[in-house]
């Protein structure tokens, strides 16, 4: 699977997952901040979003915070992380 079809299906997940019902999954820029400025998610929608993750690709976040931070920056680090998870 190609970088950008993995970007858009994680936005899917991300508006599915987090019921974000007043934007499209295109519209969420693949290199935009998730959190605080961007679309302002919160450690729950990280909770949920993870879980969303690991069920869809089989993929497993740690509990290291600092590292979390970079995982969930962006759909693009997002979907850097499930490539390197899934091998």
């Amino acid at each position: 699977m190609d970088s950008a079809t993995l970007a858009l299906e994680i936005k899917k997940i991300i508006v599915e997952c987090l019921a974000l019902e007043d934007i499209a999954p295109e519209e969420i820029e693949t290199e935009a901040p998730l959190f605080v400025e961007g679309l302002g998610l919160d450690s729950i929608d990280a909770l949920e979003l993870a879980m969303a993750l690991e069920e869809k690709y089989g993929v497993t976040v740690g509990d290291d915070p600092d590292e979390n931070q970079k995982i969930f920056f962006s759909v693009e680090s997002l979907a850097r992380f499930v490539t390197e998870q899934r091998g």
